[in-house]
């Protein structure tokens, strides 16, 4: 049985509050310097060791201890002192394979890798959120230890956080905290949500395969084409009417190859797509579902299935308690009209994984330029992606203040 959660409900003493704007003012061109340096040196999911270094480095010149993950990229590192109910506040750090086309002095200089998604970003806010804690720990003012994760691998499968979970990193740990960028929102919001924010992301390929044939005699083969087409329309088809509209499936394809001639029936072809969902519990049956509906599909054709079902991420699914928590934190340290719901999302986001052992939030923070009277849209996983810095300090204050904030009674795995 698990215990039941249970938050500090005390304010952040005022003290700590201006503390932490004063140090977020003083450090702004320090964090932000340090976010240009990771934009223009960023590197692929598993290949992140300068940015490790950098890491560990930054965080041993603060008096702490960090630790590299045994896959050689990734830092651990607890700030203040050693309890049973640690706070756990992550950053992922590696970047995508994107080519970087923005004309700034930042610009990566990496051809073909750029920080498309923000995460340089997340990583200079919980580095700051790091150097203010251990500042905070070294007065004594820190009530709680907080362990800190600089995830290495989000952006593949399987990526850091799935290796994370089957460590010891989150012993001890009895909730956990991380904010996304998002050019949505204005800098300076931050956005909320209980329950699912961002969908499961699984991979589906299907191979058929049949003797092949001439065009003008279907009936003496397998008409290998016509049977993918009816494959593509009629598996999301049935997807729809066999699972509750309220998990917000979607099965959409991004890839189809058969045949080269107009006149010849091929004899192999595939298809292969993304499913995503809302609902944990669908998503755990989803894979069995998928491979029943697939072969009653394929029958009628007289083609051979070959499925390939790739497990990506669950969807993160917010705890209730853990966002008022980051409401609370929004509140305090960057003011009421900071705070305001969000969309759920069928983007896929590792995080998901820490929140199937302990419970956790994960929160939107508004990096949306505003140039003038003027909105500029950079969306993410786009090689114009950039951000607003001021959005560095604003997701400080929220995860320094979430920090305090998100002390908990300890709880026993969800597992």
């Amino acid at each position: 049985m698990n215990h039941a959660p249970v938050h500090s409900t005390a304010p952040v003493p005022e003290q700590v509050l201006a503390d932490l704007s004063a140090f977020v003012e003083e450090h702004e061109h320090d964090l932000v310097t340090l976010r240009r340096d990771l934009h223009r040196h960023p590197e692929l999911g598993d290949q992140e060791r300068r940015t490790t270094a950098l890491i560990v480095d930054r965080l041993r010149a603060a008096g702490l201890h960090p630790v590299v993950l045994p896959t050689g990229t990734g830092v651990v590192c607890d700030v203040g002192p050693d309890s049973d109910a640690k706070v756990a506040l992550r950053a992922d750090i590696d970047a995508l394979p994107l080519p970087d086309e923005k004309d700034v002095p930042y610009r990566s200089a990496v051809d073909g890798v750029c920080h498309a998604c923000g995460h340089d970003v997340h990583t200079t806010i919980l580095m700051g959120t790091a150097l203010f804690l251990a500042r905070e720990a070294e007065a004594g003012r820190l009530p709680a230890g907080v362990r800190l994760l600089f995830q290495p691998a989000e952006e593949v499968i399987p990526g850091g956080a799935e290796f994370i979970v089957n460590t010891p990193v989150l012993d001890g740990v009895s909730g956990i905290y991380a904010v996304h960028c998002d050019p949505t929102l204005p800098v300076g919001k931050v956005g909320l949500r209980v329950g699912a924010i961002t969908a499961s992301t699984d991979r589906v390929r299907i191979a058929l395969s049949g003797p092949g044939g001439h065009t003008s005699r279907p009936h003496l083969t397998a008409d290998l084409v016509y049977a993918l087409g009816a494959m593509i329309t009629q598996l999301p088809a049935a997807l729809s009417r066999r699972v509750d509209p309220r998990a917000g499936m979607a099965l959409v394809w991004g890839r189809v190859e058969a045949g080269r001639a107009s006149n010849a029936i091929p004899d192999r072809g595939e298809i292969e797509g993304t499913l995503r969902c809302l609902d944990d519990a669908v998503w755990h049956d989803t894979p069995d579902l998928v491979k029943t509906l697939v072969e009653s599909i394929a029958a009628p054709f007289g083609v051979g299935v070959d499925l390939h079902y790739h497990r990506g991420v669950p969807p993160v699914v917010n705890d209730a308690g853990c966002v008022r928590v980051l409401e609370a934190a929004a509140t305090e340290a960057i003011g009421p009209e900071a705070v305001g719901p969000t969309r759920q999302s069928l983007g896929g986001e590792d995080f998901a994984w820490y929140l199937d052992r302990v419970p956790g939030a994960l929160a939107r923070l508004g990096t949306r330029h505003v140039d003038g009277d003027v909105d500029v849209d950079l969306d993410i996983h786009r090689g114009t992606f950039d951000v607003d810095e001021r959005a560095i300090g604003v997701g400080v204050k929220l995860m320094a203040t979430a920090a305090y904030r998100g002390r908990r009674e300890p709880q026993l795995s969800r597992r």
